[in-house]
């Protein structure tokens, strides 16, 4: 411990001999910087917390906890580095800006994830799911239902949920089939990826590129079409592969309680007043989501009340059926506490991180690299195929902070790569992740890695279609 402490103090002091003092004021020339101690640093930093959160499911370390320190220690780099450059608020504005990005995207998904939840508990996927494995459809028939549901329910809910949601209705037809069960998850995978990648709320990455005001709500349509070829392409050859045979259907039924399709409508007027918000009263979209929260906590007021009444009811035998003992008050505040809270730090820890790689110049560097030196085109295809191995959550707002000079149609285009490049590796996406540990040693990396050829075409047909039908914007 003592030998680590010395070390980082002789870091310090290296870095302190680094920097040549400077005037005061704000703007500051941090073109020196990438190549300083401290900046060397950072990188190494965000690079070994990186890798711990790539190595998460055999490490079983959160990845929120190492980008959250490696966030810390960064910052406390910059604020050095500004300091002995002469600015002593330099750092303190950067973070601000930073932390003011966070606080929009936290809001806006801590209202998303409570939806969910209270969709959750009043079962509205469990019946959806019931529904499914009940029909008694031929297993070429449920590949194509799931993927097709995975592609419209992902540009409303998160991708992650939508692809948990499919994957367990795969699982409960396919049964001992894992051949059918591997492909229904990598179909599943990809359509929800697809259809996340033309909405704002679809995905992390069209959530930051909304709020940002790079592109307008009704504009991420026009990657609709490229986004279902980027689906169809993959699911068309494998297809080929899955069996007709019509499995024994399931006798799982459940019966959504009380209130859930007023939550349901309750969600989508949250989502009208988030994008009202943003459109007519430009206002930020995270103001409306928690207006949205507000419609919520009333409501579960009157649900909480309802419900138990209903339940007291003798004669009432949906409510025994549908709880089969009285059911636990609908708690709001339940609800918040069940969001995806691992994930929310995540977030906050990449930002944090990215941002203070880029007050160092980094990412002004990669921007003169990628978009100047190769092309947007070119760059941004690359974006979507870095995002297959890094997490496209970081790679997106990396090109966000980097804000290079490119056309309305090249920021449709990383929109679209950016969504839907994590489909070419099942490590590459939320999706896939969740849906390897669900379905543990039948989906798996190598089964995933069969069919990246076919999910390249794809990707590549997606990419084409976009420079095709949305010329007008090149």
């Amino acid at each position: 411990m003592k030998k680590l402490l010395l070390l980082f103090c002789a870091l310090l002091a290296s870095g302190t001999l680094a920097f040549a003092s400077s005037g005061s004021g704000t703007e500051l020339d941090t073109a020196g910087l990438t190549g300083s101690i401290f900046g060397i640093l950072s990188v190494f930093l965000f690079v070994g917390a990186y890798s711990l959160v790539i190595l998460e499911e055999k490490l079983h370390l959160r990845k929120s906890k190492p980008v959250l320190l490696a966030a810390g220690i960064i910052w406390i780099l910059v604020a050095i580095t500004f300091s002995r450059m002469g600015d002593n608020h330099a750092a303190e504005i950067a973070i601000r800006h930073n932390l003011l990005e966070y606080a929009e995207l936290f809001l806006f998904l801590l209202v998303a994830m409570t939806y969910i939840n209270a969709m959750d508990e009043r079962n509205v996927f469990q019946a959806l799911r019931s529904w499914l494995v009940t029909r008694g459809f031929s297993l070429r028939t449920v590949f194509w239902v799931t993927g097709f549901l995975a592609f419209i329910i992902s540009p409303v809910a998160d991708n992650l949920t939508t692809a948990l949601l499919m994957g367990a209705v795969a699982m409960a037809v396919g049964g001992s089939d894992k051949k059918f069960v591997a492909i229904a998850c990598i179909n599943i995978v990809i359509a929800a990826n697809a259809g996340g990648a033309f909405s704002p709320f679809g995905d992390i990455t069209t959530l930051m590129v909304w709020q940002k005001g790079v592109v307008q709500f009704n504009e991420f349509f026009h990657i609709f079409i490229p986004s279902l070829v980027n689906w169809l392409v993959p699911a068309i050859f494998m297809n080929f592969s899955i069996s007709k045979k019509t499995p024994q259907p399931s006798k799982d039924q459940y019966v959504m309680k009380i209130g859930a399709k007023r939550i349901m409508l309750l969600f989508l007027a949250t989502i009208i007043t988030a994008v009202s918000f943003h459109n007519f009263l430009h206002l930020p979209p995270a103001a409306g989501m928690m207006l949205g929260l507000g419609y919520l906590g009333f409501f579960s007021y009157y649900l909480k009340k309802k419900e138990h009444r209903n339940y007291d009811i003798d004669d009432n035998p949906l409510a025994h059926q549908t709880y089969h003992s009285k059911p636990d008050p609908f708690d709001l505040f339940r609800k918040v506490a069940r969001a995806e809270w691992d994930t929310l730090l995540f977030f906050y820890g990449v930002i944090l991180c990215v941002g203070g790689l880029s007050q160092f110049g980094y990412l002004a560097a990669v921007s003169k690299f990628l978009y100047l030196g190769l092309g947007a085109t070119t760059a941004n295809v690359i974006i979507g195929i870095l995002s297959a191995v890094v997490d496209n959550i970081p790679v997106m707002f990396a090109v966000l902070t980097m804000r290079p000079e490119m056309s309305h149609g090249q920021w449709l285009l990383v929109t679209l790569t950016a969504g839907v490049g994590g489909s070419l590796l099942s490590i590459g996406s939320a999706a896939g992740v969740a849906l390897m540990g669900a379905a543990r040693n039948v989906y798996t990396f190598n089964a995933h890695l069969k069919w990246t050829p076919v999910i390249a075409l794809g990707y590549a047909a997606s990419i084409l279609c976009h420079i095709f039908i949305n010329a007008r914007f090149m």
